[in-house]
C-alpha cells in the first residue's frame, strides 16, 4: 500500500532544497577563490556589506542540512512493523544509491568539458567513488550522515516504539548537552574524557544526527500542543535560533582579514545548540499546514534529483550575477540561489521524462 503524503512534510521538503541553494550561494561571497563554488578552509569577506548579507542569508539557511534529516526520521522511524531490517536496507539503498553513484561519476568527469578539472583530478575521483565525494561535490557529504542513520533506523526502532514521551525527552535533553560541544572546545578544550588518545567524549553516543531522528519521532509521536501554541513557540525559536546563528558569524567576520573557516562558522556546524533551536522551531511551525499544494508537492518529488544537481548549476549563475551583471551582494544571492532551484528543477522534471529516470533522479 502506497503512502500517503504529509503535505506539510513536502513544503519543509521545498523550503529546505532551496536554503541548501542559498547556502551555497552565499559561500561564493566569503570562500576563497577556488573551483568548487563552496567555501574553503579559508575565508575572506570583501566588504561589510557581504559580511552583513552573507551571515544573514547563510546563518539563516543553516536549518536546511537537519530539516531533511528530520523529514527523513519522521516518515522512517521507527520502521514498519514486521519488516525486517534487510528489507530496510534494501529498499533505501535501492531508492537512493544508484542516482548517488550516477552523480558521483557525472563530478568526476562532466566538469572537464569546460575545464573545471583536468583528466589527473577526474580520475582521482573516479578511485575513489566508493571512498569519499568527488572534488566539486562538496554538498554530497550530507549523503553519508543519512546513509548512517539509515543504518541505524532498524536498530534504534524497537526502542522508539515502546519509549515514553519521558524517556524520549531524556535523551533528546543529553542531546542538546552535547550539542555545546563546539563551544566547550573553543572555550574549555578537550572536555568530558578526551585527550589525544580518546575522542569519545562522555557524550558522544547522544550526539550527531541521531538526536534529530529522535527529535522527529518525538514531535510526531508525543508532541500534543494545539495549532496557536505551535505557532507561538515555533516563532520564538526560530527567531531566537535564527538570531544567534546569524550573530555567531557576523561578530566574528573581520571584513579583509583571512579566517580559518572553521571558526569563523563555529555557530554554523549542524549540531550545534542554537541550530538545533532553530530547526526545531521552522519544523514546529510547519506541522501547522494542513493543506496540499501541487505545485509543491511536485517540486518535493524532484528533490532530491534537484540537490544531486545544483552545483552543476550555482557555478554558472554565480559568474553571472556576480561576475558580469555585478549585483549587489544582497541581490547577488538570492538570484544565484532562486535561479539554480529554477534550473535544477526544470531540469529534474526534464530527466524524469525518460524511461527508468528513477535511477537517474531518484
Amino acid at each position: 500500500m502506497k503512502q500517503q503524503r504529509i503535505a506539510f512534510l513536502d513544503y519543509i521538503r521545498v523550503f529546505a532544497c532551496f536554503l541548501v541553494m542559498l547556502v551555497h550561494a552565499s559561500e561564493n561571497f566569503y570562500g576563497a577563490e577556488g573551483s568548487t563554488d563552496m567555501a574553503g578552509p579559508q575565508a575572506f569577506l570583501a566588504n561589510e556589506s557581504d559580511r552583513l548579507w552573507v551571515s544573514l542569508y547563510d546563518g539563516f539557511s543553516r536549518m536546511s542540512v537537519p530539516l531533511f534529516i528530520i523529514v527523513s526520521a519522521f516518515l522512517l522511524a521507527p520502521m514498519k512493523e514486521g519488516q525486517s531490517m534487510w528489507e530496510f536496507y534494501r529498499k533505501r539503498a535501492l531508492r537512493i544509491l544508484p542516482p548517488f553513484f550516477v552523480f558521483m561519476v557525472v563530478y568526476s568527469t562532466l566538469p572537464m568539458l569546460w575545464g573545471q578539472i583536468d583528466s589527473a583530478t577526474s580520475l582521482h575521483d573516479l578511485s575513489r567513488i566508493l571512498l569519499n565525494f568527488p572534488t566539486l561535490a562538496g554538498h554530497l557529504w550530507f549523503m553519508y550522515p543519512l546513509f548512517s542513520l539509515y543504518l541505524f533506523i532498524p536498530i534504534i526502532s524497537p526502542w522508539l516504539r515502546n519509549a515514553s514521551a519521558k524517556e524520549e525527552r531524556f535523551f533528546i535533553i543529553v542531546f542538546a548537552i552535547s550539542t555545546l560541544m563546539p563551544y566547550m572546545h573553543r572555550w574549555c578544550g578537550e572536555v568530558w574524557g578526551e585527550c589525544f588518545w580518546n575522542e569519545y567524549h562522555m557524550l558522544w553516543y547522544f550526539s550527531g544526527y541521531l538526536g534529530y531522528l529522535v527529535l522527529a519521532h518525538y514531535i510526531r509521536t508525543h508532541l500534543t500542543w494545539g495549532r496557536t501554541k505551535r505557532i507561538v513557540v515555533g516563532t520564538v525559536c526560530t527567531v531566537a535560533g535564527a538570531v544567534a546563528t546569524i550573530l555567531s558569524f557576523y561578530v566574528q567576520a573581520v571584513p579583509g582579514q583571512t579566517i580559518a573557516t572553521p571558526e569563523l562558522e563555529i555557530g554554523w556546524a549542524f549540531c550545534t545548540i542554537n541550530v538545533l533551536v532553530l530547526t526545531a522551531g521552522m519544523f514546529i511551525l510547519f506541522t501547522c499546514i494542513e493543506k496540499p499544494c501541487a505545485f509543491i508537492t511536485d517540486i518535493s518529488k524532484m528533490s532530491y534529483g534537484m540537490y544531486l544537481m545544483h552545483i552543476l548549476w550555482l557555478g554558472m549563475w554565480t559568474k553571472v550575477y556576480k561576475g558580469t551583471l555585478c549585483l549587489p551582494t544582497v541581490e547577488a544571492i538570492p538570484a544565484i540561489a532562486v535561479s539554480t532551484f529554477m534550473c535544477s528543477y526544470i531540469t529534474t522534471k526534464l530527466i524524469k521524462l525518460i524511461p527508468g529516470s528513477k535511477w537517474i533522479v531518484g
